[in-house]
């Protein structure tokens, strides 16, 4: 958590941040700035955003599909032992259990989720998997585990990661349950991405809050909250405080404000300040919104400053800080 700290305070430092050597990436020899009607463009959040675009960046160029990049991208974040927010190595419950949700969605209206799931290492797969092979867009709990027997997943042995572990026994002493804003509680990695012919599509995943009650969904995977794509307008996802998401319907929101023709930085805004006026608390809650309409313009906006976000063109694949964020 330390580390993930400091990288914050580094990206704050400046607007962007290239990532040199990717080999599916060309690199630049200066920083870009937030594109502005570019396609393809894959976008995700927060800094683990930059190797799962990298991946759904060869996945696009690979297979051509916009929806396996957004599969691939996540799936990245899904393994990764050092985030803490998604994938089975992400912070329990109270109960000590790690349960994930994710969503993912076509700009046909094509979507699938799943949630409240135990020992499904991809949980993005079985979302596709809900989407494709069944006439449902959600399964949750066991009999999404069933499901996701039925369809091969193999079930992982359920057992904290050794960080996990750390992290839940140090929580034990107090039980206090009191999530610290921009700090992993609030990592989801959401992506959303346009591809050269103007088709969208995204995926979002998490294991939820640490140390929230067993049985708590957030918005990721609520089509609507944590994510929505619309190939006649644009794409949306969320991430923070999953609470406060539900409540306004972010990622539909601010889809629905471009399609009146706001701009996705405007759209953006927008969310915010619904978001803020709907919660009380508001200096302990963090939340923050990415959004691309069809041609390929981008808004990120947030309650707090600290989110950033990754952005990958053919240009180069850079973290950009936000930076805009409410002011009461």
């Amino acid at each position: 958590m330390s580390q993930r700290r400091k990288f914050i305070k580094q990206s704050l430092l400046g607007s962007a941040l290239l990532i040199p050597g990717l080999s599916t990436l060309e690199a630049q020899a200066t920083p870009v700035k937030k594109a502005a009607g570019t396609k393809p463009i894959i976008l995700s959040t927060w800094n683990h955003g930059i190797p799962a675009n990298a991946d759904a960046w060869a996945k696009l160029k690979e297979t051509g599909s916009l929806l396996d990049a957004v599969e691939a991208g996540v799936r990245n974040t899904e393994l990764d032992l050092e985030n803490l927010s998604v994938g089975l190595q992400g912070l329990p419950d109270r109960e000590g259990i790690t349960t994930l949700d994710a969503s993912i969605m076509l700009g046909d209206g094509s979507c699938g989720s799943v949630a409240f799931v135990r020992q499904v290492k991809h949980p993005i797969s079985l979302a596709r998997a809900v989407m494709e092979k069944t006439p449902h867009v959600m399964l949750a709990g066991e009999g999404a585990r069933q499901f996701a027997i039925a369809q091969g997943f193999p079930m992982e042995k359920e057992k904290l990661s050794p960080k996990a572990q750390v992290e839940y026994d140090k929580w034990k002493v107090t039980s206090q349950y009191k999530p610290i804003i921009n700090v992993e509680n609030h990592d989801t990695i959401g992506m959303i991405g346009l591809d050269a012919s103007g088709k969208l599509a995204g995926s979002c995943t998490t294991s939820g809050l640490a140390y929230k009650m067993h049985g708590r969904i957030g918005d990721s995977p609520i089509i609507g909250a944590g994510l929505f794509v619309d190939d006649e307008v644009g794409a949306a996802t969320a991430t923070g405080l999953g609470e406060s998401i539900i409540r306004i319907c972010g990622s539909f929101l601010i889809v629905e404000l471009m399609r009146q023709g706001r701009s996705p930085q405007a759209a953006c805004e927008e969310a915010v300040r619904r978001l803020v006026a709907k919660n009380k608390n508001i200096k302990d809650i963090q939340a923050g919104f990415l959004a691309i309409n069809k041609d390929g313009e981008v808004g990120a906006y947030a309650v707090h400053p600290g989110f950033n976000y990754a952005q990958a063109t053919e240009s180069g694949n850079v973290l950009i800080d936000a930076a805009s964020h409410f002011k009461a």
